[in-house]
């Protein structure tokens, strides 16, 4: 019989489940909308649960936003769903049905799906970026993904890229979002709809002078905060994610702004190693991935 798992990636927008077996072969998918409530949230995934019991799942594995605390399975924060803050899935989950069930950060099970089955497999140290309403991201050293002492490693929505002030503009959740650089030129462009992504990018591969800057500059923050990451950790491969890493241009964008910093300051370009920057192969459903090979790791069966 398939020994088959299931996987959910709880978004802020939207809640998505698979069946995977071992090997991380997709048996089936769905996605639901994230429900706003704490009792509407629990009856879902327990629907959820249950319509995939009869597929005798060996395991349940969670994707949350948020610090976790790996042990208990507890969720801190839980980002734009705050009814997660201090809510032990594993613990509710593992009682009711009797399965093993583990829960990871959105950002780190990202890096574990590329770590497994992506552009991190066999990278010993190497860093996972998620580009979408802020930045989120994991780090891989020797093999392993850095959790940190609070949990809390690879947060770098928090990291403050401007100066020593304490508003929240200055922190790279704001400068570095891709949203907020997408409603920009969208503003700049006067489109009607200022999520219209596609609009924005055909305006930037055609050099408009009105979007190019915003563009430019956004490339030069996040490769500035690489940069940083680099200077500490020395990692061999950054690799991009979130939805607007399928432009080519957001990795060819970062990529020269890196190299850029390091052509205007000789010594860096001197003393650091420059790492490989990819695109991510995962693209919207890698945190069912990464989860589920953290539920592996957890049960000592990663292949």
């Amino acid at each position: 019989m398939l020994t088959t798992y299931l996987s959910i990636d709880i978004g802020g927008t939207n809640l998505k489940y698979a069946l995977l077996d071992h090997s991380g072969n997709l048996i089936s998918r769905n996605t639901v909308k994230t429900p706003h409530t704490l009792d509407e949230f629990l009856s879902t995934v327990k629907q959820i649960i249950e319509m995939n019991i009869r597929h005798h799942i060996k395991g349940i594995a969670f994707s949350v936003p948020g610090k976790v605390a790996r042990q208990s399975g507890t969720v801190y924060y839980g980002g734009s769903l705050p009814f997660l803050d201090h809510l032990s899935l594993k613990q509710i989950f593992e009682s009711q049905y009797h399965l093993p069930v583990s829960v990871e950060n959105d950002g780190k099970s990202a890096a574990l799906a590329e770590q497994w089955l992506g552009q991190l497999k066999n990278v010993e140290n190497g860093a996972m970026i998620v580009l979408g309403t802020g930045v989120g991201g994991g780090i891989i050293i020797n093999h392993q993904l850095l959790r940190g002492t609070h949990s809390q490693a690879g947060e770098l929505n928090f990291m403050n890229l401007a100066d020593h002030t304490s508003t929240s503009e200055n922190l790279l959740g704001f400068s570095g979002s891709a949203v907020r650089m997408i409603e920009a030129c969208a503003h700049q462009l006067g489109l009607a709809d200022i999520n219209d992504g596609y609009s924005v990018f055909e305006a930037i591969e055609a050099g408009d002078s009105r979007v190019l800057p915003i563009f430019e500059k956004y490339c030069a923050t996040i490769a500035t905060m690489m940069l940083n990451i680099q200077s500490v950790i020395d990692i061999q491969r950054f690799v991009i994610g979130g939805g607007i890493s399928a432009q080519p241009l957001v990795v060819s964008g970062i990529t020269n702004a890196f190299h850029k910093i390091l052509t205007n300051l000789p010594l860096l370009g001197k003393q650091l190693q420059i790492p490989e920057i990819l695109t991510a192969h995962f693209k919207s459903d890698a945190n069912l991935y990464g989860a589920l090979y953290n539920l592996l790791i957890e049960l000592d069966v990663a292949a």
